[in-house]
């Protein structure tokens, strides 16, 4: 019976030479990447070719399986356009993203949780002052009615920080998948008053399906898993001198909070989204019935940075 000490393993070599057997064919990859002047692309390459190196022998795939495999990483490359980045969304299928998230964005000292950046984050926002509305058509669905505070870790409020949002749309799309919406509708930047406050208008965002068309929607029908997210607003708050926070805040009343395709809900980013059935709006004079969110937001002390949006 074999043993995992009877399995073959990489064997070291001290310079380069000849492929002799399977266990060789590591040990010599290794060694041709020594040299790599980058302290830490050297460590992260030697890093990923030994795991890569040890999951093809823990699965040993046919030359036909390996071949799909390839093809299926050729597949995200041509369905990455300008509109769609299929190599986000199957890291984010994968909960990749969210593992990296979760790792880079400790909630120490109260911190707020990070979360996914997405596949549908665009630069330049419009810039709206607090209280404007952020839905430029007329979208369909109950408005919704953002307020909060942003902090630091030691309890003082953030004035200018910058708030920006964007959401999909009572139907499930975003502005840039959907022709019949105004570019940019339902994103926008605001920044905080004196007191750390920000609030804006929207409209109650839906729970929407991932991209389905392209190889990661093959994968997820293979795993029988459903494609769909549950509602949430994205959020970028940033202010100088503090980690910049990409997040996302998730309506309390889904019912697939569990089952996020992208695994992105983390506990401290469920919101309470509040029917109001009564009266009047919380500013201006629209009547009920609308929702209200009330969520703050707090910053770490550190490097302000911004994403790189992954679409046009």
């Amino acid at each position: 019976m074999e043993t995992q000490h009877d399995k073959p393993g990489p064997k070291p070599v001290s310079a380069l030479s000849l492929i002799e057997d399977e266990a060789s064919v590591t040990g010599v990859v290794l060694q041709a990447m020594a040299r790599t002047e980058d302290a830490r692309l050297r460590t992260v390459m030697a890093a990923l070719v030994s795991h890569l190196h040890a999951f093809l022998r823990e699965v040993r795939p046919t030359d036909e399986e390996f071949e799909r495999a390839l093809a299926f990483v050729a597949a995200l490359g041509h369905a990455t356009h300008a509109t769609n980045n299929e190599v986000v969304l199957a890291a984010d299928v994968l909960g990749l993203s969210t593992l990296v998230t979760t790792m880079n964005n400790s909630t120490q000292g109260g911190r707020t949780p990070g979360a996914l950046l997405g596949p549908f984050y665009r630069a330049n926002a419009p810039r709206y002052q607090c209280g404007d509305c952020v839905v430029q058509d007329d979208s369909p669905g109950l408005p919704l009615f953002v307020s909060g505070t942003v902090r630091a870790t030691d309890g003082s409020v953030l004035s200018n920080a910058m708030v920006e949002v964007w959401q999909a749309s009572p139907v499930g799309l975003y502005d840039n998948q959907d022709p019949s919406q105004p570019d940019r509708n339902l994103r926008g930047m605001f920044h905080t008053d004196a007191d750390g406050h920000y609030h804006f208008r929207t409209v109650r965002p839906a729970g929407y399906p991932v991209p389905t068309d392209g190889p990661v929607g093959v994968l997820l029908a293979a795993q029988q898993r459903h494609p769909y997210r549950p509602a949430h607003i994205h959020f970028i708050v940033a202010a100088p001198g503090y980690r910049t926070l990409v997040t996302q805040v998730f309506a309390d009343d889904s019912d697939i909070l569990e089952t996020d395709v992208t695994f992105g809900v983390h506990r401290q980013l469920v919101g309470a989204f509040q029917l109001v059935e009564t009266g009047r709006s919380p500013w201006g004079e629209l009547p009920a019935p609308y929702y209200t969110l009330q969520f703050d937001f707090t910053l770490e002390p550190g490097e302000q940075t911004f994403p790189t949006p992954p679409i046009d």
